[in-house]
């Protein structure tokens, strides 16, 4: 997920997502309306700035999941901030209990922490640290107050037992000390969907629409979990070697980009690895080809339009591995070498025909895995 770089803390990335600044509109636009006396700058002014320290806030606890993570030796790409909250991007989640319970579990102790330092320092200098209930009438006196109930308020919604949420990985986390991890994906997924159908129909029947939102919210992303245990737990133990295409077309860095047209219509194959002689010097995927047409002559070489700069991967690396890379890349292709030797390419397609196959026959896992 891409974003604008706004800092780098221990080699993690703190990226804006394009969509940020619609959080501080909204925000705007409901502080500066609160007291239902026609629209305050004032009101507005404040709506801004609390939300900005409220994802200071929310930076920190992804930094306390990030940097939990890099501990136990699980590297993280960067974080990116996003109206609805912010997203560690990890290369790979622990699957021992204790690592991901303590990872799941670091950010939202990160929020009581803080709650409890504005606390004591609001304490210490004489401030009134009380919540107001009134919201109608919060105002910029109300800051620090705010601050500590919306901490403590992201510490008890992310506990929530439910993917995406961290407590959906610290549930599970607790169930696969007793059970195998895959189960208790299954099952920490239906506690999560189960709690989502509750939200959606309160949501329904008082007419709070955020409440809607959320348990779609929940409910997708407990789905989306699920699936992605699933497709690993099926292509566990599978090597590239065992699904690449053996016999892929490759292009020259002299070929015109309208050569790469006529092979994809008389192969169906969209990404084509470009060879100088015997060596791998590029990758033209299908994306590079139609920006090619649109914007440049279809006699153009291939050598000007070419990605330089893939990842590869070799005959045992791992399938699912192999996938997970080629969507991190954004490709649907990924050249399959050996040393400095192109062997051809695992494409979207030979991952996905495995393990549509292996799910409908999943007898097939033995004979598989022994090829």
């Amino acid at each position: 997920m891409s974003g604008v770089k706004l800092f780098t803390v221990r080699g993690i990335a703190v990226k804006m997502h394009v969509t940020f600044p619609l959080i501080l509109v909204w925000a705007a636009v409901q502080f500066g309306y609160l007291n239902q006396r026609g629209f305050s700058l004032s009101g507005a002014a404040f709506g801004i700035v609390i939300t900005l320290l409220l994802f200071i806030c929310v930076v920190i606890h992804e930094l306390a999941h990030s940097l939990t993570a890099t501990a136990m030796g699980f590297p993280v790409r960067d974080i990116v901030l996003l109206p609805l909250g912010g997203i560690a991007q990890m290369e790979r989640m622990p699957e021992r209990p204790g690592q991901e319970f303590l990872m799941a579990i670091a950010g939202p102790l990160s929020n009581v922490v803080i709650a409890v330092l504005l606390v004591v320092g609001g304490l210490l200098f004489g401030l009134d640290v009380r919540p107001r209930m009134d919201l109608a009438r919060l105002g910029w006196k109300d800051t620090l107050p705010y601050l500590i109930a919306t901490n403590l308020g992201l510490a008890v919604f992310n506990l929530i037992p439910a993917f995406p949420m961290d407590g959906g990985r610290v549930l599970r986390a607790l169930l696969a000390t007793v059970m195998p991890h895959a189960r208790a994906t299954a099952l920490a997924v239906s506690v999560g969907q189960g709690l989502a159908w509750m939200l959606g129909l309160m949501g329904l029947l008082s007419g709070n629409f955020l409440w809607i939102l959320i348990a779609f919210f929940v409910y997708a992303g407990a789905a989306q979990e699920g699936q992605l245990i699933h497709v690993k737990n099926v292509l566990q133990g599978l090597r590239v070697r065992q699904a690449f295409s053996r016999h892929a077309l490759s292009l020259s860095p002299d070929d015109p980009v309208s050569r790469a047209t006529d092979l994809t219509l008389e192969s169906f194959q969209a990404d084509f690895p470009v060879c100088d002689a015997e060596q791998l010097v590029g990758l033209l995927t299908h994306t590079d080809v139609l920006r090619a047409l649109k914007q440049r002559r279809p006699d153009t070489p291939v050598r000007e339009v070419m990605r330089t700069k893939f990842p590869t991967i070799g005959l045992d690396d791992g399938l699912f591995e192999a996938h997970r890379q080629m969507t991190e890349a954004g490709l649907d292709a990924l050249p399959v070498m050996e040393g400095e030797q192109f062997l051809g390419l695992l494409t979207r397609r030979d991952v996905n025909e495995v393990y549509q196959l292996l799910s409908v026959s999943p007898e097939l896992l033995t004979q598989r895995r022994g090829v």
